[in-house]
């Protein structure tokens, strides 16, 4: 339980650099069936918030509430303590430095971001997968050295400090010019970074992505999903793309920080986006979006 707090955070505070934004506060509301009436579920309680300390730090904001609400019969789930964790982010930005969805030029570098794990996305399908090969006890299925369950739920990267440092927040100079910035979540790479280009009427080549996680492609296999669906339901390996006139700048950037990143592709005038796949159905071979 004490790495949740980083998809949790991951979620809100990555959402507030899309458009030139510095996440400053969270709050949150932790819904559970019952809390009980003796100490049962305190350890649970208790790596929840360790990993909210850490997650805290890592998007370098401040917690200002912390609400846990008891819900009784309105709250369902796997096990004896189901919860659901909803936040809300606060983000600050100076008028002259957001993002319009303007900036992106044909010619512009597309840097993408490693993800190593769901980042909280496609999972209806995961668990509809993963529940039909090996059952609803699925989770403890091994999985290499760990378990299934281990593996589905490594943490989200926080990239938003990172982000940040970029383009400068709300109140320091950045290292880097950024033109477009794409949390990819719900919906993908195509969904993700055609919002991004939408505004320009702009497209993208991408010949250069992440191998998509592990335990992401043994989904795909098992579930038999084409890898243009995956493209769509998963992140396949890269958590964020930043769209920039100087990429050089920015992997420096990420290099010093400790940021895995790489120059993926660029911008081009037509409006599709062109992956070049790096699923397990067609490696290597081009997956072709029309951008609305």
């Amino acid at each position: 339980y004490d790495t949740i707090a980083f998809d949790v955070f991951a979620m809100v505070c990555d959402d507030a650099v899309l458009r030139g934004g510095e996440p400053v506060l969270v709050g949150t509301t932790l819904d559970v069936k019952s809390l009980g009436t003796d100490q049962k579920f305190l350890p649970i309680i208790r790596e929840l918030a360790e990993g909210y300390v850490r997650a805290a730090e890592a998007a370098n904001v401040a917690i200002v509430n912390g609400e846990i609400a008891q819900m009784g019969s309105h709250m369902a789930g796997y096990g004896e303590f189901p919860f659901h964790w909803g936040a809300a982010c606060v983000w600050f930005a100076r008028k002259d430095k957001l993002l319009t969805g303007s900036e992106p030029k044909p010619g512009d570098a597309v840097v993408v971001l490693k993800e190593e794990g769901f980042r909280c996305n496609g999972w209806s399908l995961v668990r509809s997968i993963f529940a039909d090969a090996h059952g609803e006890r699925w989770h403890e299925a091994k999985f290499g050295d760990s378990t299934l369950g281990m593996a589905a739920l490594t943490p989200s990267v926080i990239y938003s400090r990172f982000v940040v440092g970029l383009h400068g927040g709300f109140a320091t100079e950045g290292v880097s010019p950024l033109h477009g910035v794409a949390h990819v979540t719900g919906g993908g790479i195509p969904e993700k970074l055609e919002r991004a280009l939408r505004p320009s009427k702009l497209g993208a080549r991408l010949y250069d992505l992440f191998e998509p996680p592990e335990v992401m492609a043994y989904s795909q296999k098992l579930g038999n999903v084409s890898d243009r669906d995956a493209y769509r339901a998963w992140n396949m390996g890269q958590g964020m793309a930043l769209i920039t006139p100087d990429p050089d700048a920015v992997l420096a950037h990420a290099k010093e920080k400790g940021v895995s990143a790489k120059l993926a592709g660029e911008i081009v005038k037509e409006p599709k986006l062109t992956i070049v796949s790096r699923g397990g159905e067609k490696h290597g071979q081009e997956l072709v979006y029309d951008l609305r």
